[in-house]
């Protein structure tokens, strides 16, 4: 995990000894990487990427910010460490990463099982707390790595989410199968978050 504070232009300008309109114009020719604050204008550019451009010019990390840079880090290994493990079983990439990313920001450790076959592969070697399930993947169905979960005993603890664009009746068998929960697609990165940490909270 990476530090994710935020530097202006003017700080990193401070940082490297140049004018803050140099700052801008690295920016303008994509040689630093920023964002805009919303309804300002403003740019942004994060500590992570900072570094980057500085290691990627053969420039000088400044000593103030790699002593915070490392206390952040080291406090986001802590987190990690205490955090708990999510595993998504998705077989579309780019929703199985929107779920990675929303659930990495707020603190779990997660994996990602592109089939059912693989799932069941990562519930042994991963041993997560939670899986957000989706019910219709090639091969190994969710259903069926529902019913292999539930005739496990070592699974027994694990939580189970169905994040599924299924019908209705695929969605009921899900939970009359052992599901714990159901979120349907599509949905809010908040949605998510709340029903995962509801779920893992009734384990603690």
């Amino acid at each position: 995990m990476t530090n994710k504070r935020a530097l202006t232009t003017g700080e990193i300008a401070k940082y490297c000894s140049v004018n803050f309109r140099t700052v801008i114009r690295w920016i303008e020719k994509g040689y630093l990487s920023a964002y805009k604050l919303p309804g300002r204008g403003d740019n942004r550019v994060t500590v992570e990427e900072f570094l980057r451009f500085l290691e990627s010019n053969n420039m000088p990390v400044p000593e103030s910010l790699l002593s915070e840079t490392t206390v952040a880090n080291t406090k986001a290994e802590e987190l990690v460490d205490a955090s708990r493990k999510v595993l998504v079983v998705e077989d579309e990439a780019n929703m199985a990463k929107a779920i990675q990313r929303a659930l990495i920001r707020s603190g779990y450790v997660v994996e990602l099982a592109a089939s059912g076959v693989e799932a069941g592969i990562k519930l042994a070697n991963f041993q997560p707390d939670l899986v957000t399930l989706d019910l219709n993947m090639p091969g190994m169905s969710g259903l069926e790595v529902l019913q292999y979960m539930n005739s496990n005993e070592a699974y027994s603890a694990v939580k189970v989410l169905l994040v599924s664009a299924a019908g209705k009746a695929e969605l009921i068998r899900g939970m009359s199968s052992g599901a714990d929960a159901v979120l349907e697609k599509p949905f809010q990165n908040e949605e998510l978050l709340s029903a995962v940490n509801e779920l893992l909270s009734e384990t603690v």
